[in-house]
């Protein structure tokens, strides 16, 4: 542990639209103006699964081509996520709050690495350019995309981890010791040019448990972290007029999605969250 360090729709909805529509109304929103290849952020307020609310805070990069997403979980979890459209690299982050009464630190730092579709989420140029009329109103996702289950049996050389995407050194340096992805997904990146130092396989568990079901808190097991992104835009809606020929792009249409990730540690300690079998 360590510490912290689609297609055409006839109209678009009236909360979230693309820059230029709202430039007339609203003058130069923030990261708007700060010269070329500022980031532009946005923050929304976000219902989560368990009915909470919670602000997310949005970043686009046009010139990096990378979007960063976060938010606080009720519990004080920080999560984050990065979409690196350059090395076809997603990172997810958690900052989990550790519970001092179990010996634990103040905080458990997680990273996991998996590949990037660029159709998951939309291009980080028009996420640059989204705005909201109405910065009180509570988001909530128009589409609940299905739980991924991810198998996580490669550790990531965080040292190395630069030549696989330079957002990796710094979204996961409280988490140095602790950056997960895939075979398949290395495979890809092998591919693509990335250099092998950068991934070492985790060793098998003699007994593969989970670590909910193993009593001794110094035993290797099998841990689960979930996490949720509560709402994100995955695609761009266009609009259809009688004075263009062709439709245009005038809003968004927003998802949730949750993911788990199985993945070895040495000792129970490492995952004291994870209590179910």
């Amino acid at each position: 542990m360590r510490p912290p360090g689609r297609r055409g729709v006839p109209t678009a909805p009236p909360a979230l639209l693309l820059l230029p529509l709202l430039v007339p109304l609203l003058g130069a929103p923030r990261g708007v103006g700060a010269g070329p290849g500022a980031p532009a952020e946005l923050r929304v307020r976000v219902r989560l699964p368990d009915g909470q609310v919670t602000e997310e805070s949005l970043q686009a990069d046009s010139d990096a081509d990378s979007i960063s997403l976060e938010l606080r979980k009720p519990d004080g979890t920080l999560v984050s996520f990065t979409a690196d459209f350059k090395k076809d690299v997603k990172i997810f982050r958690a900052l989990i709050l550790g519970e001092l009464e179990k010996g634990q630190s103040q905080f458990q730092a997680l990273c996991f690495v998996t590949r990037l579709h660029h159709n998951e989420i939309i291009p980080s140029e028009a996420m640059a350019k989204l705005r909201q009329k109405n910065p009180r109103a509570v988001r909530q996702a128009e589409e609940v995309r299905g739980l991924e289950h991810l198998h996580m049996d490669i550790a990531v050389n965080f040292s190395q981890g630069g030549l696989l995407s330079p957002h990796l050194r710094n979204v996961c340096a409280e988490a140095a010791d602790s950056i997960y992805t895939r075979q398949e997904d290395v495979r890809f990146w092998l591919e693509q040019g990335v250099d092998s130092s950068v991934f070492e396989a985790l060793p098998e568990a003699s007994e593969p448990l989970r670590c909910g079901q193993v009593a001794d808190g110094w035993k290797p097991c099998v841990c689960r972290y979930g996490l949720s992104l509560a709402w994100y835009p995955c695609l761009l809606k266009y609009c259809h007029s009688r004075d263009r020929p062709a439709p245009y792009k005038c809003g968004i249409r927003s998802c949730q999605k949750s993911y788990t990730f199985d993945f070895y540690v040495p000792q129970k300690q490492l995952c004291l969250w994870d209590e179910e079998p």
